[in-house]
């Protein structure tokens, strides 16, 4: 395992939430002074049963702290890990094989909505390459609303040879591009599969586009010929959860 940095701030009530949840390990947590109600009962009882320090400052601490909506609560956890790359492969148990590639999604918001989509569809994790891609960071933490708890990313070296070790592993690999002939309803997404999805304005990659085994296309009917990376994943990742409830 490798991390970005020795520690990260955890911003919102969901994601320190779903942090306490899953075990990771937090050195303490901060809350508004005055806030009350809600998911904050369970987190101060998970807080107090782990013996994790919690302090109350003022509202306006919290936001200096975290730069973002902080819901009243920040947490000062590890760095989130990256998972090996044989570590995703592995699918979920009584799931058909099911994976996400990221092509220099450097959206932190985008990579954050695209985990949120991929623990929702059972995608059993996420591969991003190291160059050109949004690090895990608190904005991904928060626009994934607990997801990067459950959902492990792998970054590699050099995408290209991750897909050629998933085609040996006998995935398919389905990317979208815009010039594509083949609509994304056309492709049987029942076997094992890894959805490819590409940066945001630029598309795939030529080399990545070579190696899909399919590239389709998203029906356009506006003026705008593209789509938000995790919009497009969201489609694409519903239409293998709609094939595989047949």
């Amino acid at each position: 395992m490798t991390t970005d940095k020795p520690s990260h701030l955890l911003a919102g009530r969901r994601p320190v939430l779903e942090a306490l949840k899953a075990g990771r390990p937090i050195s303490r947590i901060v809350v508004a002074e005055g806030a009350e109600g809600g998911s904050l009962q369970e987190i101060l009882a998970r807080a107090r049963r782990a013996g994790i320090v919690v302090q109350r400052a003022p509202r306006a601490s919290l936001a200096r702290l975290a730069g973002v909506q902080h819901q009243g609560v920040v947490a000062y956890a590890a760095a989130h890990t990256y998972a090996e790359f044989d570590e995703v492969l592995a699918p979920r148990p009584g799931s058909t094989p099911l994976l996400v590639l990221l092509d220099g999604v450097a959206d932190p918001h985008n990579l954050g909505a695209i985990l949120r989509t991929a623990d929702a569809t059972g995608v059993q994790g996420v591969v991003v390459a190291k160059r050109r891609s949004a690090p895990l960071s608190e904005v991904v933490a928060k626009a994934a609303a607990g997801a990067l708890e459950y959902v492990p990313v792998a970054r590699v070296s050099n995408l290209v040879q991750a897909m050629e070790r998933l085609k040996s592993a006998g995935y398919w690999l389905v990317g979208t591009d815009v010039a594509a002939e083949t609509g994304y309803t056309q492709v049987d997404y029942t076997g094992p599969t890894a959805v490819v999805i590409g940066a945001e304005g630029k598309g795939l990659s030529r080399l990545v586009k070579e190696h899909c085994d399919y590239l389709v296309r998203l029906p356009m009917q506006g003026s705008v010929q593209s789509l938000n990376a995790s919009v497009a994943a969201g489609v694409l990742l519903y239409e293998v959860v709609r094939q595989r409830q047949r």
